[in-house]
């Protein structure tokens, strides 16, 4: 039996937001909407602003579609205000919303379940903009943002870091993770509930999967099972599960690895507790191959959605 019956049930879907994904989340919104309406309940898109508070004790929703991506929607913000509004949500709760945002204190919580993670640390954007904080090739990004969002790749023979961190524009963070830059294939896992669904590979023209290879029309391609050999799809379907165990996640996740042909490596990069929720997306693209579809999918979340997460 259902938990929320479509015939009586109002569901709020929370998009927009004001973090650097607001574009990206007023899309998942929008289809998740879609897809809960094909369903039959009743569905309020909420473009989420700092009076959200208020606008939701006037909606007076019996249960909240959690589609905002980055800062303040996916970081254990908002988790806490429905936590304390007592209005259940889908998603993961407030502590390891939090967790997974912070990548390098997630990192330390896959290495307590040993799963392999690229050495990292993180400095003040000003240090990090003055000087190499590593050796050459390494990665530059926000601690606490997704999408590839402010993320640089430093090559060898690069003189200095880049120009951006320094910038009076940067509104990212004044924290930024310095990270040894690892070669190989992009690949990403989906976890539903207590169960990783498939691997997917991803391969772009772009230096790598940056936000436009991400959401440019033709920007990405994704092969969904990745062509590994079964050893390697086991590996990176159990990382992706005990990292979502990890972090005590809820509803889906999606992670992210590289797995190097050469040595045989396979490292998280991070996990991600609102995946991107289009059609096309990578998270539905797994449900799909798994044989589910993107309504059912969306319905599923929702009947996962509780408070105390």
């Amino acid at each position: 039996m259902s938990k929320f019956d479509p015939a009586s049930t109002h569901v709020a879907v929370l998009k927009g937001g004001w973090s650097a994904e607001r574009e990206v989340s007023l899309v998942s919104g929008a289809d998740c909407a879609g897809a809960l309406r094909e369903a039959g309940y009743k569905v309020t898109e909420v473009d989420a602003r700092p009076d959200l508070p208020q606008t939701l004790a006037g909606l007076k929703p019996d249960v909240v579609f959690n589609a905002l991506h980055g800062r303040w929607g996916e970081d254990g913000c908002v988790q806490g205000m429905l936590e304390v509004l007592q209005i259940p949500y889908t998603h993961s709760g407030v502590l390891a919303s939090s967790l997974a945002m912070d990548k390098q204190r997630s990192k330390h919580v896959f290495q307590q379940a040993g799963i392999p993670c690229a050495e990292s640390i993180v400095v003040p954007r000003e240090e990090a903009s003055r000087a190499h904080q590593m050796e050459p090739p390494y990665v530059v990004k926000p601690n606490n943002e997704g999408s590839s969002v402010g993320v640089y790749i430093v090559r060898p023979g690069d003189n200095r870091p880049p120009g951006a961190l320094g910038s009076a524009e940067w509104n990212l963070g004044d924290q930024v993770m310095v990270e040894k830059f690892l070669p190989g294939r992009e690949l990403t896992v989906a976890v539903m509930g207590d169960r990783a669904l498939a691997v997917t590979e991803i391969t772009t023209g772009a230096e790598f999967y940056d936000y436009g290879a991400k959401y440019d029309e033709g920007g990405s391609k994704h092969q969904v099972p990745a062509a590994l050999p079964d050893s390697v799809t086991e590996i990176l379907m159990d990382y992706a599960l005990k990292a979502h165990v990890g972090l005590g996640c809820k509803g889906v996740t999606r992670s992210d690895f590289r797995y190097d042909e050469e040595t045989g490596a396979c490292t998280i990069l991070e996990l991600n507790t609102q995946p991107g929720m289009t059609p096309t997306s990578l998270v539905p693209e797994q449900a799909g191959y798994v044989g589910m579809s993107f309504k059912d999918l969306v319905v599923w979340i929702l009947e996962d959605a509780s408070c105390d997460r």
